[in-house]
């Protein structure tokens, strides 16, 4: 018997009707009972049913009628062939019986076809087969073919009715590999789902072939390391992000201030670094990350090459863990010629703020740490801290620059909470408070301010509105607002005046005061008689009360922010930080654009802006699968600007 025949060949070839073979075909026993013999009326005729009736047509029927003796009981008969993986579909075109039939017979009429005799090549049990596929599981045509497949292979796995045909082999287990191949409408054969699998398993193998040998060839330029982050360099399938030097849009040639005769160029970096302790404490921020990408030796390199990359004049560091600085970054960065301040955060929190700067430009006046915490007081009860540093610039003298003249340099990380605007407004005002102090001078002159750091607190934000403007009313402002982290209020919590208490020595100005203390108990007054200077000693003290209460607070730093925030030309935001929860603008650099010398006093003392390492959108962040990633070992972006500063 010819197995491997296509029973597609016998119903696709046109020629002439064959009447004769049709009736051989009927005539013709097929090797297993079926469960009704096909009946082929002459063409142009219906069908007539068989003798004894439509009922004997149902199986395990028995007729009580004479004629019922004649017909043994019917046996179900197996699977047809076809059933069985391997073999072509049914032929299409068969004719299909109304619903209404199959109540009297489960078998389906076969048309009259045209049939080539040649092509039965003297097997006529291969097409005694095809009839009876024309009998078996008539409800299968109304399922798609897909359906039918699916069907077909869960019973040969499971074993089920059907499962095993009459005369299966050995090798019909592995029916995948000895699938015969299809016959294309133009007549040739295609390819078995083996040989394209294989094929397709070479073609995988080659292209990553390739692929390794071109990265062998391409090697990376000398004193340049393979994970250092470039605009250029792609890393397994992860390129990194596209950041480019602008200009200062608002800068001109001839800047320089009144009375500015020296001027000194310098850069800044802010870079929140992600502290290895938080990243573990928060890691389902990071799910998108592969885990060996989280390992702090593996993002440390990155770090540490990000750095050496961008060669910034002063570093100003957030998230620095204490181990990490004090064995690894302190020294790795020492021994590129920076000098490191270093303050942890309170209580048992592992890490803190780090400013970093160049000894060979800058020289180190003075290093004060800032302390949110404040025992007793149930508003700053949190570990945040700050530091400021006064710098100044090395050779002012052979520049003919003031001597006196320096820059005040400030570092921090507010609360994240987001509940918790009150906390963020004290915490920032005892750190303007202290930058107010420092940079003032006995004349009444200040100096240049940089501030940096991760405020937790977006560019739409009345935090940064206070920050850029100097000035925030905070009546009916919610607490949950105050930092713009959240789009909805949660809660119904509003600020209270006043934002901080008295004994924190801070006014509304976010300026140190002095307490007062106690009234003196001496009797050296005359009872009852009340000076002039006690008197307006008394205004004095009622205004200060009633100022206290009022629901705003200043500063007078003018600061203004080093980035716009909004990318050209679309005006899509720009972000700084990115995990599984955010994406936004947290982290700035601040500084103080015009000159605070007052008029009556000769000289000037302002910082310019060159320019800025460009920021990112979110989309640019997501085509590179996130932060932290193979290139960017952090979930912040590092700033990076350029000053001139007038001295």
């Amino acid at each position: 018997m010819h197995s491997n025949r296509n029973i597609n060949d016998v119903y696709s070839t046109s020629g002439e009707n064959h009447p004769m073979i049709l009736r051989q075909l009927s005539s013709f026993r097929p090797p297993f009972p079926p469960r009704c013999r096909p009946h082929f009326p002459p063409r142009g005729r219906p069908p007539v049913p068989p003798r004894g009736g439509l009922a004997l047509c149902r199986p395990g029927f028995r007729s009580s009628g004479p004629s019922s003796s004649h017909v043994p009981h019917f046996i179900p008969a197996p699977r047809p062939c076809w059933s069985t993986r391997g073999f072509p579909p049914p032929p299409p075109g068969l004719p299909r019986l109304h619903p209404a039939d199959h109540r009297f017979s489960s078998a389906r009429m076969l048309a009259p076809r045209r049939v080539n005799p040649g092509d039965f090549g003297g097997s006529r049990r291969s097409l005694s087969s095809a009839v009876g596929m024309t009998m078996e599981h008539a409800h299968r045509d109304t399922e798609p073919p897909h359906k039918r497949r699916r069907r077909a292979e869960g019973n040969n796995q499971g074993g089920g009715p059907g499962g095993g045909t009459t005369g299966q082999t050995e090798d019909e287990g592995s029916e995948r590999e000895h699938r015969p191949k299809l016959r294309l409408k133009d007549g040739s054969r295609g390819k078995s789902r083996k040989n394209c699998e294989d094929e397709d398993a070479k073609t995988k193998n080659r292209q990553r072939d390739e692929t390794q040998n071109r990265r062998r060839d391409k090697s990376p330029p000398r004193g340049q390391k393979e994970s250092q982050p470039t605009s250029s360099r792609q890393q397994d399938g992860v390129k990194s992000l596209q950041r480019h030097w602008e200009a200062s849009p608002g800068r001109t040639s001839d800047t320089r201030p009144p009375g500015g005769d020296a001027a000194f160029d310098f850069s800044v970096m802010s870079y929140n670094i992600l502290s290895q302790q938080l990243l573990q404490d928060n890691v389902y921020l990071y799910q998108h990350c592969p885990p060996g990408l989280l390992a702090w030796d593996r993002r440390l390199s990155n770090l540490l090459d990000e750095m050496r990359q961008h060669d910034a004049d002063i570093l100003c560091l957030q998230e620095v863990q204490e181990d990490h600085y004090e064995n690894q970054i302190k020294p790795a960065l020492q021994a590129l010629g920076y000098q490191c301040e270093y303050k942890k955060r309170t209580g048992n929190k592992p890490d803190g703020c780090a400013v970093i700067f160049k000894a060979s430009r800058l020289s180190l006046l003075s290093s004060n740490p800032v302390e949110f915490f404040r025992p007793g007081d149930a508003l700053l009860d949190r570990d945040n801290v700050g530091l400021v540093l006064l710098l100044r610039p090395n050779g002012a003298e052979r520049r003919g620059a003031d001597p006196t003249a320096f820059l005040c340099v400030a570092n921090t990380h507010l609360l994240y909470n987001p509940n918790r605007g009150d906390i963020k407004l004290a915490q920032l005002a005892i750190l303007l408070a202290e930058i107010g102090r420092l940079s003032r001078l006995p004349d009444g002159s200040a100096n240049p301010v940089v501030l940096c750091g991760d405020f937790n607190s977006t560019p739409r934000s009345p935090l940064y509105g206070f920050l850029t403007t100097g000035r925030l009313d905070y009546r009916g402002l919610q607490r949950s607002m105050v930092s713009g982290q959240k789009d909805t209020p949660r809660g119904r919590r509003v600020l209270e005046s006043p934002l901080w208490s008295r004994s924190l020595g801070i006014n509304r100005q976010c300026r140190y005061e002095d307490v007062p203390g106690a009234e003196s108990s001496s009797g050296s007054a005359t009872e009852g008689v009340i000076s002039d200077l006690s008197v307006q000693d008394a205004a004095t003290k009622a205004a200060a009360a009633a100022d206290r209460h009022r629901a705003s607070i200043e500063h007078g730093l003018k600061l203004r922010s080093s980035y716009q925030h909004r990318l050209a030309p679309d005006g899509r935001p720009e972000i700084t930080t990115f995990h599984s929860r955010t994406a936004s603008t947290v982290d700035y650099i601040l500084y103080t654009p015009e000159s605070t010398v007052p008029p009556s006093l000769s000289g000037g003392r302002a910082l310019e802006l060159l320019g800025r390492l460009s920021l990112v959108g979110k989309s640019e962040v997501v085509e590179v699968k996130g932060l932290p990633n193979r290139c960017h070992s952090s979930d912040h972006l590092p700033l990076l600007a350029s000053f001139r500063f007038w001295c």
